[in-house]
């Protein structure tokens, strides 16, 4: 069993997007069902394919910092304050899965840099479309609906 999807919400993925100033609904849902879909909401936070809550490979991880946020210095800096001081610099792919607000940032970023068209925040296909182009290119959307319904069997109040 993983985390209750309103306490993810609460005290991980909507205190995260507002830090970084990308809080939206919308995204809210996004990195909850990623989450679900990637995890079961950190039922199991190491993967051969991936680490932490997303599920995310160390390549595009270091893609993400050496393509991105290493031409934007002042979001480098911002996503670089949730990491923890020292262990990052030692073993900067452990904080995906010790860092839950680190991966949680990670993650909306993976999203950002594709320039998604975002669905409402209620609207599981469109999000499940997202999640497929992001974190499963072979992924089915009944796969993200599945996950959604299973992880997130009340839709938590997103604001």
């Amino acid at each position: 069993m993983g985390i209750a999807a309103n306490e993810l919400c609460q005290h991980v993925i909507r205190p995260t997007l507002l830090y970084l100033g990308r809080h939206s609904a919308t995204a809210e849902a996004l990195l909850l069902g990623a989450a679900a879909s990637q995890s079961a909401l950190g039922a199991a936070l190491d993967d051969p394919h991936g680490h932490g809550l997303y599920r995310i490979s160390e390549l595009r991880h270091q893609l993400l910092w050496d393509q991105h946020l290493a031409h934007d210095p002042d979001l480098a800096s911002l996503v670089r304050g949730l990491a923890s001081q020292h262990a990052f610099l030692g073993a900067p792919h452990l904080e995906l899965i010790v860092n839950l607000r680190y991966a949680t940032a990670i993650a909306w970023l993976m999203i950002e840099v594709e320039h998604p068209q975002l669905p409402a925040a209620d609207d599981l296909h469109g999000l499940a479309r997202i999640w497929r182009r992001v974190f499963q290119p072979r992924g089915h959307l009944r796969d993200f609906l599945r996950a959604w319904h299973h992880c997130v069997p009340e839709q938590p109040r997103v604001a």
